[in-house]
């Protein structure tokens, strides 16, 4: 028997993909932006995807399914925004807590960026922990590196997941492995490749390091780039111009330090090659950059099957 699932926040699907391979069958995905709303659609057309505000969903139909899980929006937390935390209108952890309420799964995953750790947001995270706690669960938090599940990427992320008092099961974190990760070169190679690049194997020695973390933005961003000052210097290292994204692979003869296109990048991020998103590559790179990887969703998802079944 499937284990049912509600995903709030589902972005790209990400998180919803990689909960999916772990086991869990959604009743129904929420997501606000209707571009997402469309590729969650054309990607999964048997998933029930609500395009909606957050603040309108009434949980109260999905009463006691197992698991409700999301990526409550990151700027409030992330060290490239302002940090306004609880101050941000964009913060969603009250919804997520009205909606455990209502719902009462028997467990709940929820993500955000490693900046939800940081000493200024103390009282307020443990409040979150406490309200639902309270609403009758044990919760837990662990600080998640993608590269030990074997996505090609730094990618440190907040993973708190919490079990209804009558789940007997202690939760445990899946234990990852720092040697599980393809270099950029080995992830994405046949990628650049592509238009028969003569240069490719030779690019593919320098990209011998898994990439740095990868960028969304938000609407406010210019076009498609992959990060600050910072980002594009450890880019650069791995020999990828990181100033913008290409439409295609480099051509046979192209000189100079390629650009990587929306599919790689993808892959970086750990979806599958048929996963599609946007026609608009600034949009594309938008849904990508923002995701949660699948590879990492999907092993915290087996441990909370692990506790669900037993």
């Amino acid at each position: 028997m499937s284990l049912t699932s509600l995903e709030i926040c589902a972005g790209a699907g990400g998180q919803a993909l990689g909960l999916s391979q772990a086991g869990f069958e959604h009743v129904a995905l929420v997501e606000y932006e209707p571009r997402y709303c469309k590729a969650l659609s054309e990607n999964r057309p048997n998933w029930n995807v609500i395009c909606d505000d957050l603040h309108n969903f009434d949980g109260t139909p999905y009463h006691g399914i197992d698991l409700l899980a999301g990526g409550v929006p990151c700027p409030p937390f992330s060290v490239a925004g302002k940090q306004l935390g609880f101050n941000d209108e964009r913060d969603l952890f009250p919804e997520a807590i009205r909606l455990v309420s209502e719902i009462k799964p028997r467990a709940v995953m929820l993500e955000n960026v490693r900046g939800f750790l940081d000493s200024r947001f103390d009282d307020y995270r443990n409040q979150i922990l406490r309200s639902i706690e309270n609403l009758g669960y044990s919760t837990n938090i662990a600080l998640l590196n993608a590269s030990d599940y074997g996505v090609p990427q730094l990618r440190p992320r907040v993973v708190i997941v919490a079990l209804r008092d009558d789940v007997i099961v202690p939760f445990e974190y899946p234990f990852g492995s720092k040697e599980s990760a393809q270099t950029v070169g080995e992830a994405i190679g046949d990628l650049m490749g592509a238009n028969g690049w003569i240069g490719t194997k030779e690019w593919i020695k320098r990209a011998n390091r898994i990439a740095p973390t990868l960028v969304g933005g938000s609407k406010k961003h210019g076009g498609p780039d992959l990060g600050p000052v910072r980002a594009r210097n450890a880019w650069r290292e791995l020999g990828v111009d990181g100033t913008g994204v290409a439409n295609d692979a480099p051509d046979r003869d192209f000189s100079g330090m390629p650009k990587l296109t929306p599919r790689m990048l993808a892959r970086l991020q750990g979806f599958p090659d048929e996963w599609t998103f946007d026609k608009f590559k600034t949009v594309s790179c938008r849904m990508i950059g923002n995701a949660f990887p699948p590879p990492v969703a999907r092993e915290v998802g087996k441990q909370i099957v692990r506790c669900l079944q037993r």
